[in-house]
């Protein structure tokens, strides 16, 4: 049995994230009047892109949200008619000006499910010859590569905060040798 909606209270509703009120009754019987819920309309991809020497590339981001400007991997909206790889190669392309190859499927998951349906993919891949200089400026201001090594120390250190940074490296050095 799952939870039902019983009403729905439009709060805000744009292209991208919508903001509902809705009653929910859950499967024990248990209403909440209020139950606030996030609905994204797209889901979102995040890459790790590794080079030849297995070194990944990151991506240094301003949040307005948190206030911080942290090195993140590549990462963003699937837009409407994309494959999960066609997204990923997007994002490392306006990200990181590398083209990418070899996309396998990591992982998805839902990041937030108590009050959010986003729904994230994370792929790994290969970066692809030299790099554009065209890179997308108005998200990002810098790249960088890390060894496996580094980027074991920038989660000891909490050197980012981004969930699917840490997620998608979790899951990554857990599966290479030595990780």
């Amino acid at each position: 049995m799952k939870a039902e909606r019983l009403a729905r209270q439009i709060v805000y509703e744009s292209p991208w994230v919508n903001l509902y009120l809705d009653t929910v009754r859950f499967p024990n019987g248990h209403v909440i009047e209020q139950y606030h819920m996030l609905d994204f309309t797209r889901a979102a991809v995040a890459a790790i892109v590794e080079d030849d020497a297995g070194n990944v590339i990151f991506v240094r981001v301003h949040r307005y949200t948190t206030g911080l400007t942290e090195w993140e991997l590549p990462a963003g909206g699937m837009e409407d008619g994309e494959s999960v790889f066609e997204a990923a190669r997007r994002e490392v392309r306006e990200e990181t000006g590398y083209d990418s190859q070899d996309h396998r499927l990591l992982y998805s998951y839902y990041p937030m499910p108590g009050s959010a349906n986003k729904f994230f993919h994370i792929v790994h891949c290969k970066a692809l010859g030299q790099p554009q200089e065209d890179i997308d400026a108005n998200e990002v201001s810098g790249r960088r590569w890390l060894t496996k090594d580094e980027a074991r120390q920038m989660i000891k250190d909490h050197a980012t905060s981004d969930g699917y940074t840490l997620t998608a490296l979790l899951l990554w050095l857990q599966e290479t040798p030595g990780g």
